[in-house]
């Protein structure tokens, strides 16, 4: 009797390599024959799931993206019902962040993502998507004139505190007070 092979967990397992290599080495260092390495599989097998890099990749970004969503989720789901829209922002911005090991792992994959998306427009779309709707999210919770505006302020913030963190200019607890800083000026009082 053949084995059943589940499909998409092992488009996972390659997902996991790629984002190991990617992690260590650099998004450069990505190739079917080191991720399949990395996996512990032929590169036969790799080319069998994804016939180019690019394949590979577009799934391994939407893994990123499910893996923050459920990051998300599950912080937020703590919070219980009906949150201040201060602490709500702070633990979406929190749990994006690259503050301890894992989450900067993550991290370094989802900015060598962001710069591989940069010159692949068709490979961005799914990030601009998610983009506008976080956008359309926060600016829901802010209060005052302009909240599109300071959404798109709060975000770039997120953005640039990440890229802080991960290149170990900022620490953990400097950007969770300059997070702090911004979020005193749009929720005064």
């Amino acid at each position: 009797m053949p084995k059943k092979v589940d499909h998409q967990e092992r488009r996972r397992l390659i997902a996991d390599a790629l984002m190991r290599v990617a992690a260590d080495q650099g998004l450069e260092a990505v190739s079917l024959r080191h991720v399949a390495a990395a996996a512990g599989v032929s590169t036969g097998l790799v080319q069998h799931y994804f016939r180019t890099k690019d394949e590979m990749m577009t799934f391994a970004l939407s893994v990123v993206r499910e893996r923050s969503r459920t990051r998300l989720t599950e912080a937020i789901g703590r919070l219980g019902d009906d949150p201040p829209a201060r602490l709500l922002l702070r633990t979406l911005i929190v749990a994006l962040l690259p503050l301890g090991e894992q989450s900067r792992e993550n991290g370094r994959v989802a900015l060598a993502f962001l710069a591989y998306t940069a010159v692949r427009p068709e490979a961005a779309s799914s990030l601009r998507r998610d983009t506008t709707a976080m956008l359309r999210f926060i600016a829901g919770l802010l209060p005052g004139p302009a909240p599109a505006a300071a959404a798109a302020n709060l975000l770039a913030l997120m953005e640039g505190l990440g890229v802080y963190l991960l290149c170990g200019h900022y620490s953990p607890d400097q950007a969770l007070a300059a997070l702090d800083a911004h979020l005193d000026l749009q929720f005064p009082g």
